[in-house]
């Protein structure tokens, strides 16, 4: 059995030494670096844990594991929320990360006090140590936070399915087989004994799955962040008109506040998200902020297909 916890150890390893190989010279994504390093730290605890002689040594492999098991779920939201087109404000981002903090705040009492854990045994079994846990009165808290992250994945997916269509959907599909996955094997080690923490092997698929998506995928995830090929700029329509013509799509009953008028007609001159983040002196997430509200609220999935309104008769 610790044999097997090397080998996926030493095969999460791996996967950030592909992020930079693969990705990041391309595009930078640090919420899926970020991922790699904490199954990487999931996984190093599972080995440790294996290899225990004491219960000491293996409360403090078991709080190795859980410091990544507590940042997994983050980090696989913020990767689906971007994969699905989803960005949020750093006071978000901030609030999370505190409450991961709080939850592994919460594991390191196991030891000294009988609030996780009220007791531990240290047993062996398949040639490797485990575990037997009696939990107490703070360990439901995890299951709020894991089934909380599970829920919220499942929205974005949901409401990526039902907003977006053609490849949007088709990665959304991918995200939605990845979290159910998780879902599965998250049950069936709540509901059957095994001497093996299949959370292992199910963490290290996600990574696979999601470096797949990033590697295969990295122009059509970043659609929205390129500008628009030059042919498109080169005609004879003023920039009032443009702008008329995109906002004669809007929806009905839907209304655009000063700000993104303002942004869309820049959009419509051929500029970056850098160069509107320049020339409206706000910064660049500030700037994906209103474009992610002008492609809603048009109904469309990146900067090309809102530039393509303009054109429309």
């Amino acid at each position: 059995m610790t044999i097997t916890y090397s080998v996926i150890f030493a095969l999460s390893l791996l996967l950030p030494i592909g992020y930079y190989l693969f990705v990041r010279k391309n595009q930078s994504e640090p919420w899926l670096f970020v991922l790699n390093l904490f199954v990487c730290v999931v996984n190093l605890g599972y080995l440790l844990l294996s290899t225990s002689k004491t219960v000491e040594f293996a409360l403090t492999a078991n709080k190795i594991a859980y410091l990544g098991q507590v940042f997994v779920p983050l980090c696989m939201f913020m990767i689906i929320s971007r994969l699905c087109g989803f960005t949020y404000q750093k006071w978000v981002k901030y609030m999370l990360i505190g409450a991961a903090l709080v939850m592994f705040a919460m594991v390191l009492t196991t030891g000294h006090l009988d609030w996780y854990y009220k007791s531990v045994e240290l047993m062996q079994a398949d040639g490797a140590a485990k575990l037997i846990k009696v939990y107490g009165v703070l360990h439901p808290v995890n299951l709020i936070y894991v089934l909380s992250y599970l829920a919220a994945m499942l929205a974005v997916i949901g409401i990526s399915l039902k907003k977006n269509k053609g490849e949007s959907q088709k990665i959304a599909g991918l995200m939605l087989a990845v979290v159910t996955g998780n879902i599965g094997m998250w049950i069936v080690e709540k509901v059957i004994t095994w001497n093996f923490e299949f959370l292992s092997v199910s963490y290290l698929m996600s990574e696979f799955v999601f470096f797949f998506v990033y590697w295969m995928m990295q122009d059509y995830i970043h659609l929205r962040d390129v500008p628009p090929p030059s042919v498109v700029l080169v005609d004879s329509m003023t920039g009032a008109e443009k702008l008329q013509t995109v906002l004669q799509n809007l929806p009905e009953n839907v209304v655009l506040t000063a700000k993104e008028k303002e942004v869309l007609s820049i959009v419509l001159e051929g500029k970056s998200r850098k160069e509107i983040s320049a020339i409206l002196h706000v910064s660049e997430n500030t700037v994906k902020t209103h474009l992610t509200h002008l492609y809603e609220k048009f109904n469309v999935s990146g900067r090309e297909e809102l530039l393509a309104l303009a054109y429309k008769q």
